[in-house]
């Protein structure tokens, strides 16, 4: 099967290995190179993914759904929930497998999380804290991610995730959400040195509120003077699942001693995407719609852009 990656960033550096190592024969091509972006298109591939900035993916999502090809789009799911909705909307009239980039359900240290939660190790699951800082966006050079009006800031680059895995954890849609929205490094050179001031933020702390009454708390930041190490907590009835730095788990309960459960660091290619994309594979040959799928991708765009809109921004006019 034959794979048109359209990115040069996380598309050539991040997707395309991993589709090679699920076996994928790969051509990656420039989003801003419009004819080879079309030849691809008219090439024959079993699967465009779309790894452009947010702001293209309407333009290349419609461009390979016009053409029926199964299509991949990274997240965020371009850069409002209208944008979403009218991209899940083409990928329903198409009839093509559609799916969304959250390769993190196939993490492993993640989707042990989600196994002993669904096994009832820890009672019924009731919330999730989650707290990261990195540094990857301090100091850099301004781009789209720092635009707003461009999809930038870490809800879409990060937040998705997680608001994704949340709603994937719990088995329950986000009904209600709200919390603080912060730009930690608000001024970035651009290509010729001048500073620009960034619009999207790049850290936020949310609360989120699901239909089946479990809540959860995002505190994370790429913008930070020095990074952290990742820690997730779930709570249950029962017990607790505490997860650091991606490799370290911790069940808890009242009624037995501690287990702990070791996992290897992520490498390149991430063994997620791989997975993730070895499941794509399968759904190909089959012809079977899986999960997350452009449906998954509109519910977190949903969610994003009401955190957006009830949130806080220190700072910015009232």
């Amino acid at each position: 099967m034959k794979v048109l990656v359209i990115g040069t960033g996380f598309g050539k550096h991040a997707a395309a290995p991993a589709y090679e190592s699920a076996g994928f024969d790969v051509e990656v091509v420039s989003p801003r190179d419009e004819s080879a972006v079309t030849r691809g298109l008219d090439s024959g591939v079993d699967l465009v993914s779309v790894h452009s900035p947010p702001f293209l993916h309407v333009h290349h999502v419609s461009a390979a759904l016009q053409r029926r090809r199964a299509v991949l789009c990274d997240k965020p799911f371009g850069r409002t929930a209208e944008e979403a909705t009218a991209m899940r909307d083409l990928a329903r009239a198409a009839g093509v497998l559609n799916v969304l980039n959250f390769e993190f359900r196939c993490r492993e240290s993640w989707a042990k999380v989600k196994d002993l939660a669904h096994a009832g190790a820890i009672g019924t699951p009731t919330h999730l804290s989650w707290n990261w800082f990195g540094n990857g966006l301090r100091g850099r050079r301004y781009g789209w991610i720092n635009d707003a009006g461009l999809g930038g800031g870490w809800i879409g680059a990060y937040g998705s995730h997680l608001i994704d895995y949340t709603r994937w954890l719990f088995g329950s849609e986000i009904t209600d959400c709200g919390g603080v929205l912060r730009i930690d490094d608000p001024t970035h050179p651009d290509g010729d040195g001048t500073p620009r001031q960034a619009t999207a933020e790049d850290a936020y702390a949310a609360w989120f509120v699901l239909a089946n009454g479990a809540t959860a708390a995002q505190d994370t930041g790429f913008a930070a003077a020095v990074p952290t190490l990742p820690r997730a907590v779930l709570l249950g009835t029962d017990g607790s699942i505490e997860l650091t730095a991606d490799t370290r788990l911790v069940l808890r309960t009242a009624t037995a001693e501690p287990a702990t459960f070791e996992f290897d660091r992520p490498g390149r290619p991430d063994p997620a995407l791989t997975m993730f994309f070895t499941r794509v594979a399968e759904a190909l040959r089959t012809g079977t719609q899986i999960a997350p799928s452009f449906d998954d991708g509109l519910a977190v765009a949903q969610a994003m852009e009401r955190l957006r809109t009830n949130a806080v921004r220190p700072g910015a006019p009232t």
